[in-house]
């Protein structure tokens, strides 16, 4: 086989299309290859650059090929969508992947370990059952409802609730044991979240960028947590380009040298962009005149724009300082609050 300088894959569930160039450009490899022909195939080949699309199994595939010997990155997927040409197919999405790792400004996503990705499973379980306790609660409230039973929100009066229930002859029996089933199914998930709370909590301890981090007013252990395990900073170039990559900065829609900026971009890890954004909204909450949240900035941001367009632009502050501790290692440096 020709010396390759780049071989592009494009990953399926079962089929996985190869797409390399040589030292002038040109195309010297378009092959298809079953899942368990891809380590065997690259074994034999001599080191080269191997790029893939960033997703769930592309930093398995890295660190394998990487033990041969093969220099291998990974490109976010959109940044690959604007190389795809017309007529969508594997060969022309893994020709796009080529195409994309040939641009000098291309931003690439470093392969992560295993047991990095067994920490940040931690993390994505937790938000799973988080999501799973959430539309139980709702839909036990919503059939209580529907009977004229009532309760303030939270998972903390799902018990009081259950209780209401359980005492109103109004509420069939049918509907009684379906109500039980509900109340044992958040019951479970609630035990299970405290469980992983307890272990996310003795690996904030444990950490000390996560404990760096903590100390930014609307940061808390899981947040801190979540960017410390996720975050590579030394992949951006900037506080701002870090935060552009959370979504948290405005879409331009400018011409004729005339800037018009829109809503943020929501792109990037929406995760974190949401924690960030919680995060800024409860300090935007107790942000005051003597309260140690009401710095002279946002008390003036405050004033000017509405409190949940302060919360993001609080969040995209927060994202840059989050950038600039986890690069320089310095402590959070407090800004004096109006008196």
């Amino acid at each position: 086989m020709k010396e390759l300088k780049l071989i592009a894959i494009d990953t399926s569930k079962h089929v996985f299309t190869l797409h390399g160039v040589n030292e002038r450009g040109e195309v010297a490899l378009r092959r298809e290859l079953r899942r368990q022909q891809v380590a065997p195939f690259f074994a034999k080949l001599p080191a080269t650059d191997v790029v893939l699309e960033a997703c769930g199994g592309s930093h398995h595939w890295g660190r394998t090929l990487s033990a041969f010997g093969h220099r291998v990155r990974l490109i976010p997927a959109q940044y690959v969508k604007p190389f795809v040409k017309r007529g969508k197919n594997d060969r022309a999405d893994a020709a796009a992947i080529s195409e994309a790792a040939g641009r000098p400004a291309m931003n690439f996503v470093p392969v992560k370990s295993a047991e990095q990705q067994a920490e940040a499973m931690v993390l994505s379980a937790r938000e799973l059952l988080v999501k799973q306790q959430t539309q139980l609660v709702n839909a036990l409230r919503g059939h209580a409802a529907e009977f004229g039973v009532i309760a303030a929100k939270g998972t903390g009066h799902i018990e009081a609730l259950l209780e209401r229930i359980a005492a109103d002859p109004a509420v069939p029996a049918a509907a009684q044991a379906v109500f039980v089933e509900l109340g044992e199914r958040i019951g479970e998930l609630t035990t299970r979240l405290a469980a992983i709370d307890r272990k996310l909590a003795m690996l904030h301890k444990t950490n000390p960028v996560s404990q760096l981090l903590a100390a930014v007013p609307g940061i808390g252990p899981i947040t801190a947590l979540s960017l410390a395990m996720t975050v590579d900073a030394s992949q951006f170039q900037s506080g701002r380009h870090f935060a552009a990559w959370l979504g948290l900065t405005p879409k331009q829609n400018s011409t004729g040298g005339k800037p018009r900026l829109g809503g943020i971009s929501h792109q990037g890890n929406e995760r974190l962009r949401q924690l960030l954004v919680i995060g800024a909204t409860s300090v935007v909450r107790l942000a005051k005149p003597g309260h140690r949240f009401g710095t002279t900035w946002l008390l003036g941001l405050l004033q000017r724009r509405p409190k949940k367009v302060a919360a993001v632009a609080l969040a995209n502050k927060m994202a840059r300082v989050v950038w600039a501790m986890m690069t320089n290692g310095e402590a959070y440096r407090p800004q004096p609050a109006i008196g």
